[in-house]
């Protein structure tokens, strides 16, 4: 069958599993769950996919709600689609959960397009893959799964995400998380406050000398951060606290650059109150978004054909951080953002975001990125040559 016919033909059975694809993203929208957590949603998952024969390992690389499920030809090209379904703490849902950034929709993304692709194997060879990735928005599982090698046989990555603009160019910062924790001496803070090595003081100390930092460094860099523990009494002088940071940059060169003068600004306070620091990684280190311009243009031309063709050529304003960079640095992805029809402009994490999230707008969406998703790795599973080159470039981009 010729691409442009089984192009048609995946559009048909998408259209045909609409009410189910649908159902996914009812589903985890209405069982929201926290990052880690996301026991309910990961066996609805994998029971569906299961229904459509794939093969199925879960729990995932010693992660409870992480899953690998795929089906087809083991030599030949794989494509994996990544799905997430964790919900963000804080709002309205049950138990204080929800989904304000639209995990529901992007698990119902991957997962249908991953059931059209099954229904068209016979049509071409290769491996389609769904992989579950937990907790997106904390520790970030990704990156653990690209520690155990489990992108190593994968050829092509595509996710799809819900956002503020049509984007194939997306950036996201590289980010590391880090704990300091400074030792202090306690003391009655009125009778004999001399006595004390204030642990608070070493914290604030902490946050003014980044705060003159802040001066210094490039546009592109975030440094955003909480007092995790102040201390028990006001009459009490601290002997124990400690501040959360997350420190981010455009790319992993410039972050480890400025994360060293962050460090030293903890390691000054210890200096200057007398107190003891140490420090950790409390999250994993995300890293920065490499694109694809090969991909670019397959998922462009894809988008088009289902009537989005309005995009964002490149994104220059403020971005946020996310575990899919880890893996586009080292398999090809495809990361793409899309919009939905509804003004003024809702952004994910908002509470209103929840109104839209797993509604009629929302679902047009979702099946025009199921399509997309799918053309797309229907041209690269019927294109050896074209795999070769799109691997050609991404080892070019990451040794920029």
């Amino acid at each position: 069958m010729e691409l442009r016919e089984l192009k048609n033909l995946s559009y048909k059975i998408e259209d045909e599993l609409r009410k189910e694809i649908e159902e996914v993203s009812d589903f985890i929208f209405n069982n929201p769950e926290l990052g880690g957590q996301e026991y309910i949603s990961s066996k609805y998952l994998v029971d569906k996919i299961s229904q459509y024969g794939f093969n199925v390992e879960y729990p995932y690389c010693n992660i409870d709600t992480a899953f690998r499920a795929e089906i087809g030809d083991n030599e030949e090209t794989s494509i994996a689609f990544l799905a997430e379904y964790d919900a963000l703490p804080g709002y309205d849902g049950p138990n204080g959960l929800g989904h304000a950034c639209g995990h529901n929709w992007i698990a119902a993304g991957t997962l249908g397009a991953c059931l059209v692709l099954s229904k068209l194997k016979k049509y071409f060879k290769g491996k389609i893959v769904l992989i579950g990735t937990p907790a997106e928005e904390t520790i970030g599982y990704k990156c653990d799964l690209v520690k155990a090698g489990v992108f190593n046989d994968i050829d092509i990555v595509f996710q799809m995400h819900i956002e503020a603009f049509n984007n194939i160019n997306c950036k996201a910062l590289a980010m590391d998380s880090i704990e300091f924790s400074f030792k202090g001496v306690a003391a009655h803070a009125a009778s004999h406050p001399h006595m004390g090595v204030n642990a608070l003081d070493a914290v604030q100390l902490t946050f003014a000398g980044i705060n003159a930092l802040r001066q210094h460094v490039t546009s592109d860099v975030r440094i955003h951060g909480i007092v995790s523990n102040g201390g028990e009494a006001p009459n009490i002088v601290p002997d124990r606290a400690s501040c959360k940071f997350y420190v981010r940059a455009e790319d992993r060169k410039n972050l480890e650059v400025v994360k060293e003068k962050v460090i030293n600004c903890a390691k000054g306070a210890e200096l200057m109150t007398g107190s003891q620091l140490t420090y950790r990684y409390f999250e994993n280190s995300f890293d920065n978004i490499i694109n694809n311009s090969i991909l670019q243009d397959i998922m462009r031309k894809n988008l088009a054909n289902v009537g989005i063709s309005e995009l964002l050529e490149s994104q220059d304003g403020p971005t946020g951080s996310t575990d899919i960079g880890n893996v586009s640095q080292v398999c090809p992805t495809m990361y793409t953002e899309l919009a939905l029809d509804i003004c003024p402009i809702v952004r994910v994490h908002e509470k209103e975001f929840l109104n839209y999230a797993n509604s009629l707008e929302a679902y047009d969406k979702l099946h025009k990125s199921v399509k997309a998703m799918v053309t797309s790795a229907l041209e690269i599973y019927l294109d050896k040559k074209l795999l070769k080159e799109i691997k050609k470039e991404h080892i070019k981009n990451i040794s920029l």
